[in-house]
């Protein structure tokens, strides 16, 4: 059996060296039979043939969704909407140790507020980092609804940075909306309430002691970090602000954010009061308000013009309309996006209880804040620009629109249409509607590929619908959110593809050309990503260690295919125990993970990463720890024991691990394999060799990962043949086979690399 297994392994990794196998014949069945059986059109395979994404290849645009009530970010590939990525950010994500590792753990600190853990999050309104008013594709924001707060997500490994808790508010929905060259990240409060932390006021003064507020959060570039001690707020009135948008190149240097109820109305069903959705839809305008964001920012520097709220600096609004940088403008009642155009030459609102989108003028803004053209102030002084001295132009497109975004062509805007459940396509310039499309079902917000930037690509438009209802294989009373992919690309629109998302209710997404991303396939090794710092944890192979000091066990270890080291963990019950891991891998892909049984930690460790887990071994036994990352063929055996032994226990004298009972010819079969192998890496190595491998970035690495790998066959060795010398066949066989894991490993890698040469056609 033996010889048989020994034989079989060689010849499947030597299979690996055929040129190609051959290729399967194809099915009798032609195409016009495949639409017959499964009742396909011509337009169903037209719309198959855009969206489809041959494998191995690449899609054009990634999209960024929120991830709703889930507090976590999707990231999917457009036009072939396939999911590549959760990133957890808000909420605890298992698979990649997010909540679980230390690391990750203190950046969800980063958002408790009052001191307690918030471990749920509502994201809404993703935002790219923007350059010149172009996305750059270097950070990503993300907002939490539920809880004001936002994050930093760095677009190099993907990862969350930084969680932060607005000091104000108690709830936001108008957030992250970038400036154009990312000075500044935006955030708007939601509901209306006192300002002062933990301050109860009766709902009788809500027009007097509830307020709004619009927050920018100075963001540093070079560290990636939000800067509460940089930023500030305005104050503002009692009304339930929504979403903002920042100016870009004529309007750069102000901000547009609408609001609803600016009736100031509360509700209360529960005493005989009409509910709030009477009370605050009264009125046929609420208020868009316009910020001069610029000159805000150098009046909040002077302490003479803030308020000092929570340890943040608020500017109230008798200064604000004092300083001339806040001011309001009629607009449909309940909009939901407030949109500058791409030239910043107008925005575009929409009301869900109207039928039209409002296009405002900026040099109309202008010219009527320049000559103090107003029609009134609202009762807290703000001056009143008029709707008529404002508008460009009213489009009437059909019921309940409200989002906007812009095409590559000029003056070309699309609307989502909720009422009706459909986008409208239509010239913002001209003001006339071009093209409607019907939509499954009930669409919220929509997104173009950087419709939100001064150079929107085109191509295509996703719709966020609100329900699928019948569109999917039923799975129970909740159903997926449908995201419905449109081909914008010509005069009309045409419906391309239904896909299912499974993971809370994604508000909004943001599109980038993919190839704008550089995000990086490993870390420097011992790096905490989540400080972009070299880790205190970290080690190199044979520097593994553990450290008491008290009660408190520090252990320092590595993971390597097929290893965790230390494969032995003993403490006493009681203490701390830390444990930080080096993933040694430089191949990419070559991920481990880690977990102890019934602690509760896990971790999701990257080629290059370090990451440390805590716990307190309050329970006597035996755990055992793993990979959970599907690492190599011999995964299973990546494995060890965490040894919590009762206070005061001591070994048996003599007592000794068992023996399998090696022998010679044990030891020589396996000699034998190790040879066979090593012919099989010496093709793969000439074949690599014999071609411009160096010319592929991703060769090089698996090259270098294959290095090291066979770069920790002449200790083992030394060790086997040291041990046979001894004749103590045991030691001399499992170190033997230890060379042999060496190779299969090595040689996996180098078949991979082998197999992309051929598939590039290498010269």
């Amino acid at each position: 059996m033996k010889k048989f297994a020994v034989k079989t392994t060689a010849l499947l990794i030597a299979a690996g060296l055929g040129v190609g196998a051959a290729g399967s014949a194809f099915a009798a069945e032609s195409l016009q039979d495949v639409m017959k059986r499964r009742n396909l059109t011509q337009q169903d395979l037209l719309a198959a043939a855009k969206t489809y994404t041959p494998s191995g290849g690449r899609d054009e645009f990634l999209a960024f969704a929120s991830g709703g009530q889930s507090g976590q970010m999707i990231v999917y590939g457009v036009p072939s909407m396939r999911i590549l990525k959760y990133i957890g950010v808000f909420t605890p994500e298992p698979w990649q140790g997010y909540g679980f590792d230390e690391e990750s753990k203190k950046v969800l600190a980063g958002g408790n507020i009052d001191g307690k853990s918030i471990t749920w999050g509502d994201t809404h309104h993703p935002a790219i980092s923007e350059t010149n008013g172009e996305y750059d594709g270097q950070f990503l924001f993300i907002n939490d609804k539920s809880n004001p707060r936002l994050a930093v997500i760095d677009l190099r490994d993907f990862e969350t940075k930084q969680i932060v808790a607005n000091p104000i508010m108690k709830s936001e929905h108008g957030g992250a909306f970038a400036t154009p060259n990312t000075e500044y990240i935006i955030e708007a409060s939601q509901y209306a309430s006192p300002l002062e932390n933990q301050k109860f006021y009766p709902l009788e003064q809500f027009n007097e002691k509830y307020r709004g507020a619009v927050t920018y959060w100075k963001f540093d570039r070079e560290h990636g970090q939000l800067k509460a001690d940089q930023s500030f707020s305005l104050e503002l009135p009692p009304y339930s602000q929504d979403l903002s948008d920042a100016g870009k190149l004529d309007s750069d240097g102000w901000s547009f954010t609408n609001s609803f109820c600016t009736e100031r109305y509360v509700g209360g069903i529960e005493k005989g009061r009409p509910p709030y959705e009477a009370g605050c839809s009264a009125k046929d305008t609420d208020y868009m308000h316009v910020v001069n964001w610029k000159r805000a920012a150098e009046i909040a520097k002077d302490d003479k013009n803030v308020k000092i709220i929570n340890n943040h600096r608020v500017i109230p609004m008798e200064v604000a309309i004092r300083e001339g940088i806040l001011f309001l403008i009629p607009e449909p009642k309940s909009p939901h996006g407030v949109d500058v155009t791409p030239n910043g030459k107008f925005i575009v609102v929409s009301g869900k209880l109207d039928t039209h989108v409002s296009v405002y003028s900026f040099e109309k803004i202008m010219d009527a804040i320049k000559n103090k053209r107003f029609e009134s102030k609202d009762p807290y002084g703000i001056p009143v620009i008029g709707m008529k001295d404002a508008l460009h132009t009213q489009v009437q497109l059909g019921l309940g629109p409200l989002h906007t975004q812009f095409d590559s062509k000029e003056c070309v805007a699309y609307t989502s249409l909720y009422v009706d459940s459909m986008v409208a396509k239509w010239n913002f310039c001209e003001g006339k509607l071009l093209d409607k499309i019907a939509i499954h079902y009930n669409i919220g917000h929509l997104m173009t590929m950087e419709g939100d930037t001064t150079k929107p690509k085109g191509k295509y438009l996703v719709a966020l619908n609100k329900l699928s209802i019948d569109r999917f294989n039923p799975v129970g009373p909740l159903h997926p959110q449908n995201h419905q992919l449109i081909d914008i690309s010509n005069d009309k629109m045409q419906l391309l593809y239904d896909m299912p998302l499974p993971l809370g209710e994604p508000h909004y997404v943001v599109g980038i050309q993919a190839d704008k991303l550089k995000p990086a396939i490993r870390y420097k090794v011992g790096t905490n990503s989540r400080t972009d710092q070299q880790h205190e944890g970290k080690v190199r192979a044979g520097e593994e260690k553990t450290v008491r000091e008290g009660n408190q066990v520090k252990v320092y270890g590595t993971l390597i295919r097929s290893h965790i080291t230390p494969e032995t963990i003993e403490v006493e019950q009681g203490d701390e125990v830390t444990i930080y891991l080096t993933n040694l891998e430089r191949a990419q892909d070559e991920t481990h993970g880690f977990t102890v049984s019934t602690y509760n930690v896990h971790a999701s460790v990257e080629p290059g990463k370090t990451i440390s887990v805590k716990f307190k071994a309050d329970k006597e036994g035996v755990y055992p720890y793993y990979c959970t990352e599907f690492c190599s063929a011999l995964h299973l055996e990546m494995q060890g024991y965490l040894l919590v032994k009762p206070k005061g226990w001591k070994a048996e004298e003599g007592a000794q691990l068992a023996a399998a009972n090696y022998t010679e010819t044990d030891y020589k079969n396996t000699l034998k394999k190790v040879a066979d192998t090593q012919a099989v890496l010496d093709q793969v190595v000439a074949y690599i060799t014999s071609v411009n491998y160096k010319a592929y970035p991703e060769v090089v690495a698996l090259m270098e990962d294959a290095t090291d790998q066979l770069g920790k066959m002449p200790d083992a060795k030394a060790k086997h043949e040291a041990a046979a010398a001894k004749q103590d066949w045991e030691q001399a066989n499992l170190w033997a086979e230890q060379v042999w894991q060496y190779q299969v490993k090595a040689a996996d890698i180098g078949l991979r690399a082998k197999t992309f040469l051929e598939q590039k056609g290498a010269k």
